[in-house]
């Protein structure tokens, strides 16, 4: 069975990135172009979420506690492809699950929050 790769990066005002990919099961066989067109329209503009909302792993550049006037919470989706890997989502969520937790956040609103919270 084909699973999918989603790709996502945070990438700070100065244009740094810090890339991230999670594997979800794909049980319903669905497509690329369906799961890309949810996604697409869940995010904020520019493909902008937050990741914490999604359960999905945070790749902030200031991890290690040193925050710029560039930092902020966003995350950015990147692209999703098929792929044969196994299964890396620590919740062990299908690409339908995931899709179901993106639409409640977009429904629910995006969460902003203070990047200093996490220092």
């Amino acid at each position: 069975m084909n699973s999918i790769r989603f790709n996502y990066l945070y990438r700070d005002g100065s244009n740094y990135k810090s890339w991230e990919e999670v594997v979800f099961s794909n049980p319903e066989q669905l497509t690329l172009g369906e799961i890309e067109t949810r996604l697409i329209d869940a995010f904020l503009p520019d493909k902008l979420f937050i990741a914490s909302q999604v359960s999905i792993p945070e790749k902030f550049l200031f991890l290690n506690g040193k925050f710029t006037e560039y930092d902020h919470c966003y995350h950015e989706f990147d692209s999703v492809e098929v792929c044969e890997s196994i299964s890396t989502d620590s919740l062990k969520l299908s690409i339908t699950d995931f899709l179901r937790d993106v639409e409640l956040a977009s429904k629910q609103g995006w969460k902003a929050f203070d990047i200093l919270e996490r220092a």
